[in-house]
């Protein structure tokens, strides 16, 4: 229950006084600091490079010009701009041994984290309807999806989340920091912000809950009813193993932070989500795609060899 109580009106002439937050990192140990720094790094350059590979695969190879590798190409930028987002500035804290953030480009950070682990998330929505289509209704499969159905799927992914993360940026902007500026976490995220704020936040924290709601259990609904259409043909369920892998993984790491809300502190469960959700999962993606694929797999040797 959110107990903290508006400002009084007089005191509306000292919003903000925290100009920066000060970020604590995965750990404070200067030991630990460089293994992390180099583990992170390695992690960043692989996914990176790995899904630019996968797009220029993409591009040069006319057998991937189908539905299913427009939406993997979105996927891999979505991929590579959430990684961006939070890993070079937590390298830089880990090398810098400290982690000073200014206010707007910690706002800044969340907005983009958000608006694009959204699109993300309902981008995994568009590819199991785009799988259901092609396993079921394969006859009218190229009209169904075609370039402009592609194209207005993951335009209406992109205006969705970009109005969602904008208002959860407004809705934080509003808020009040007069006193503490220490972040238990390794980037900007809305519920450590939550605990600082000398306002109420009840309204953010509602927000927050339709935001997640509609971002995580209606996706979730959508991807089970357009696999339950699927025939139960083990060749015909076997093309959607890739997707269903990365579905799991996506959605398992959020449902896996409520089942342990209990076990853990909640800076130390919210740290590993972060984890899961902004680095080991582009990164599984990349793998999944690339092994579990012959077509993928052709294609980047022949980009890698420059053929």
């Amino acid at each position: 229950i959110d107990q903290k109580q508006p400002m009084e009106p007089g005191a509306w002439g000292k919003r903000t006084s925290v100009t920066e937050f000060i970020l604590l990192g995965l750990t404070e140990s200067i030991r630990l600091q460089p293994i992390l720094f180099v583990i992170f790094l390695f992690a960043y350059v692989v996914t990176v490079g790995g899904n630019f590979s996968i797009l220029a695969a993409i591009f040069v190879e006319p057998k991937l010009y189908m539905p299913m590798y427009y939406f993997l190409g979105s996927l891999s930028l979505l991929d590579i701009g959430c990684i961006t987002v939070t890993v070079p500035p937590m390298l830089a804290c880990l090398l810098g041994h400290q982690c000073r953030v200014p206010y707007a480009a910690c706002i800044s950070q969340l907005f983009f984290f958000h608006l694009l682990a959204g699109v993300d998330c309902h981008l995994l929505t568009a590819m199991a309807y785009d799988r259901y289509l092609a396993i079921c209704q394969p006859l009218t499969y190229s009209t169904c999806m075609s370039c402009e159905v592609q194209g207005a799927l993951v335009g209406i992914c992109c205006t969705i989340f970009f109005i969602n993360a904008l208002t959860h940026t407004v809705a934080i902007s509003m808020l009040d920091f007069c006193g503490p500026n220490v972040v238990n976490h390794f980037y900007c995220d809305l519920p450590p912000l939550f605990q600082l704020s000398c306002s109420s936040t009840h309204v953010n924290g509602q927000l927050l809950f339709v935001g997640t709601t509609f971002m995580g259990v209606f996706p979730m609904i959508l991807i089970s009813v357009s696999y339950a259409h699927v025939p139960a043909a083990k060749k015909a369920f076997s093309t959607c193993g890739s997707h269903l892998t990365v579905v799991c993984i996506f959605y398992g790491t959020d449902f896996f932070s409520y089942m342990c809300l209990g076990l853990v502190s909640a800076s130390d469960k919210d740290k590993g989500i972060g984890i899961l959700n902004t680095i080991l999962s582009p990164m599984l993606n990349l793998v999944i795609y690339s092994l579990w694929n012959p077509d993928v797999q052709g294609a980047l040797k022949r980009v890698l060899m420059g053929k």
